[in-house]
């Protein structure tokens, strides 16, 4: 359980510093593989989002499962630093859908290049992990990355389908979120105790880990937008809802909508038709009904089931450390 020292020092933190050695290994291994000796353009745009200050959680993720179970090969390095192309190519391609400006507090590649260059520098990246993902020579390996990237492609263009339609329901929109965000982050702990060679009700456990904290993880984010620190989450509060994003807490509210609140919502979501104070009557509907409470406890829920997927799983500082993350995701709430 997480302590007052503990979220004093931040679970990722700790794990930072146990897994520093590693973690330095697979930020030379990126920089390595995104040089390009033809197009300079590459490693301009992805050291840019590589050096705005992520916490390169999803291949921290790897490494610590690799690490729990017992591997002590190089080829965790190999598959973290695949984990992160696949994130840092999907941001690209995501602040170009989402017409994006901001990214972790700095202007946004497309903004300060262009559409083309963010889009093709995250195909080139796509590639790259393609290539690393082969080089442990693992086929299992292969297959669960390659899957990952399609089903976060496949959640994205769901997404857009399903993101101003007020039939969204919270069935979708978990579809979405597992495709989307969820998909790597069991990715990226089950490659770990497959490299490892761990047992198979090990390397279940942490698939089930990751999917459950990668959900975990999206309905906070979606949560804060609406009552988030803009100077900690570097989003204005209300993001999603001007750009008209069906998320948990509008969903719940849509659920709970009478007549004249659903066509508040169609107007505001569907039609785009947005006035001053729509926001402010957004988040009173959404106080109304309860549905920040209700994703609050939705969060926690599956922080929760995150902790309880470890238990099959040994004893071990890393473990820990995995389960205090999953608690520490959610207290970002708060």
């Amino acid at each position: 359980m997480l302590t007052k020292n503990d979220t004093e020092a931040k679970p990722h933190d700790r794990m930072a510093a146990y897994l520093s050695a590693d973690l330095d290994a697979v930020g030379a291994l990126i920089a390595q593989r995104m040089a390009s000796e033809h197009a300079p353009r590459i490693p301009e745009v992805t050291a840019h989002l590589v050096g705005a200050g992520g916490k390169r959680l999803r291949p921290m993720l790897t490494l610590a499962a690799a690490r729990l179970c017992g591997y002590d090969g190089p080829y965790h390095v190999h598959l973290a630093a695949t984990v992160e192309f696949i994130h840092t190519a999907t941001l690209l391609h995501d602040d170009v859908v989402d017409e994006s400006e901001q990214r972790r507090g700095r202007p946004t590649a497309n903004l300060l290049w262009d559409n083309q260059s963010s889009v093709l520098v995250g195909d080139y990246l796509f590639a790259r992990s393609f290539q690393l993902m082969t080089e442990p020579g693992s086929m299992r390996v292969m297959k669960i990355l390659s899957n990952a990237a399609a089903t976060i492609a496949e959640g994205e263009v769901l997404q857009l389908t399903a993101a101003r339609n007020l039939a969204t329901d919270a069935g979708v929109y978990l579809q979405v979120v597992r495709g989307k965000t969820a998909a790597l982050f069991s990715a990226a702990t089950e490659v770990g105790g497959v490299i490892a060679d761990a047992p198979e009700d090990h390397v279940q456990a942490l698939f089930d880990y990751g999917d459950a904290l990668g959900i975990a993880f999206q309905i906070v984010d979606d949560l804060l937008d609406y009552r988030g620190d803009t100077g900690a989450t570097g989003k204005n509060i209300g993001d999603d809802f001007r750009e008209r994003k069906l998320t948990l807490p509008v969903i719940k509210a849509v659920a709970l909508a009478d007549a004249e609140e659903r066509a508040f919502w169609a107007r505001t979501i569907e039609q785009g038709k947005q006035e001053d104070g729509d926001l402010e009557h957004a988040l009173a509907l959404m106080a109304k009904h309860g549905t920040l409470e209700a994703t609050e406890t939705d969060a926690r829920d599956w922080a929760a089931k995150a902790v309880k997927a470890l238990d099959p799983l040994p004893d071990h500082e890393v473990k820990d450390m995995l389960s205090d993350l999953a608690e520490y995701v959610v207290s970002r709430i708060s």
